[in-house]
């Protein structure tokens, strides 16, 4: 029952049920929010129905009200939320115990600022799980980890669902290794990227409610949850765990932005000296868990307290200089309708790149990286950088029922002049320079000749002066002078 719940609530909590309770439509035994108030409030009515602006006694009373079975649960997976934040947030502020290396791991991925954004799941609904923070005195006696890490196929509702779930501690002991059914029509099983195949899942029985039901055994109050870009691994697992370490989120890069968020595949090189896969290779669970914990361990080991400096790349396909990388585009918009935002470019091609329920992403593709830049630098719009330090702008355009939408428009490199094309620019000055000194010799050549020329004539001249000193002294001597 919602009057269960309340006991408990303060009105911070009861604010955020009553705007669910609005967002969602939610009735009571005396209708909505705005019915409630029209029967209780006889001076202001449904009038002033910001629940923000009531008093505690109305708010309580209302959700009090609620009695439907999933509208019960619903709330209470929102006050559960709401609780393992108000720990987590004393535990980060207010402790008086000293700060253990794990937790402080723990800190910096809430600190970082791209956590609120990443890590606010839709954890009241029905279908995901919330674990307990559990009392502070016992959390932080606890130190545990576990790695986790997910493969996920896309369905053909757009939605991505969870393949293989792996886990490990932080003995590298492995505590589970599970192939998911998605209990859906698979689209695209992304099988160069998970390595795994429609065959693969074909007598899997298990269900993401069986891992949710093993992941909450494993996260018991107080556990510390390791994965890379983890907020990933737990939308689609759908589960809310508040202590978490985040490694895209724990190390820092020497001339990168705060954001800058390196995969895992370079920091195990930067920092664990070791390549995660060779080259193009699919990606295997299991090691990803293991070196997501072990880039943990390095950290709590070594500090790695420094920026990191993470070298150029010269990998950047030379075909994908030619591209821009058009993404976080709803998915209702008609790639053909984004051609207005290069006016001036008769040659480009949209190519669709990846779609999901909510966004899409698709290619710009010109005919030659000048263009490609050229376009870029024309479009109108917010100028930033992704989490790579790639530039990309914001930009908006109006449909043709008049409606505004906005979307990312990126390079496919850096800011800084492409490897590739500085490549290019170094041959071509060889060449330059190669061609100069033949030229140069070639000039010396004929200066040489030149001078050999006036050095034959001046002998020749020489000559001709001795042989008129000789006719003259014989005629001095003839005629006794």
């Amino acid at each position: 029952m919602a009057e269960d719940i309340t006991a408990t609530c303060d009105k911070e909590v009861l604010v955020k049920i009553v705007k669910l309770a609005q967002t969602r439509k939610i009735k009571g035994i005396e209708g909505e929010w705005k019915d409630f108030l029209q029967s209780h409030d006889k001076k202001f009515g449904s009038s002033l129905s910001d629940p923000s602006r009531r008093s505690i006694d109305i708010l309580a009373a209302f959700v009090k009200t609620i009695t439907g079975e999933e509208d019960v649960k619903l709330i209470t997976n929102l006050v559960k939320l709401h609780e393992n934040y108000k720990s987590m947030e004393f535990l980060m502020k207010n402790s008086q115990h000293p700060e253990s290396p794990e937790q402080k791991l723990v800190r910096l991925t809430m600190e970082h600022p791209e956590y609120l954004k990443r890590y606010s799941f839709p954890s009241y609904n029905e279908d995901w799980v919330i674990t307990r923070v559990g009392k502070i005195s016992k959390v932080l006696k606890s130190n545990a980890m576990v790695a986790v890490d997910c493969e996920m196929v896309l369905c053909q509702d757009g939605t991505e669902e969870v393949v293989k779930v792996c886990v490990v501690d932080q003995n590298m002991e492995v505590k589970l290794d599970k192939l998911v059914n998605p209990m859906k029509v698979v689209s695209d099983y992304r099988t160069d990227i998970t390595g795994i195949t429609e065959e693969d899942l074909k007598d899997v029985s298990c269900c993401l409610s069986d891992i949710q039901i093993l992941l909450k055994k494993l996260l018991k109050p107080g556990m510390i949850l390791v994965g890379h870009s983890l907020h990933n691994d737990l939308q689609a697992l759908k589960i809310d765990h508040r202590r978490v370490i985040d490694t895209s989120f724990i190390f820092s890069f020497l001339d990168r932005p705060r954001h800058y968020s390196a995969s895992l595949y370079d920091l195990c090189k930067l920092v664990l000296g070791f390549e995660l896969r060779k080259e193009g290779a699919p990606h295997v669970c299991m090691d990803d868990a293991r070196a997501t914990m072990k880039l943990v361990l390095a950290k709590l080991e070594h500090g790695f307290d420094e920026p990191i400096a993470v070298p150029l790349k010269d990998d950047t396909p030379e075909s994908d200089l030619t591209k821009l990388l058009i993404h976080k585009l709803p998915a209702t918009v008609s790639l053909k309708e984004l051609l207005k935002i290069f006016p001036d470019m008769d040659t480009v091609e949209l190519q669709p790149f990846k779609t999901s329920k909510s966004n899409q992403s698709a290619f710009a593709i010109f005919k030659d990286p000048t263009w490609a830049s050229k376009a870029f630098d024309m479009l109108d719009g917010e100028l930033g950088e992704d989490s790579g330090g790639r530039p990309q702008k914001l930009v908006s355009v109006e449909l043709k029922g008049g409606q505004n939408v906005s979307f990312f428009v990126r390079k496919m490199t850096s800011k800084e002049f492409p490897i590739i094309l500085k490549k290019r620019l170094a041959q071509v000055e060889m060449k330059g320079e190669c061609k100069r000194q033949k030229a140069d010799k070639s000039n010396v050549c004929e200066h040489i000749k030149e001078i050999e020329q006036l050095q034959h004539k001046l002998q020749e001249k020489d000559q001709e002066i001795k042989s008129l000193q000789k006719i003259l002294s014989s005629l001095t001597r003839k005629h006794g002078l």
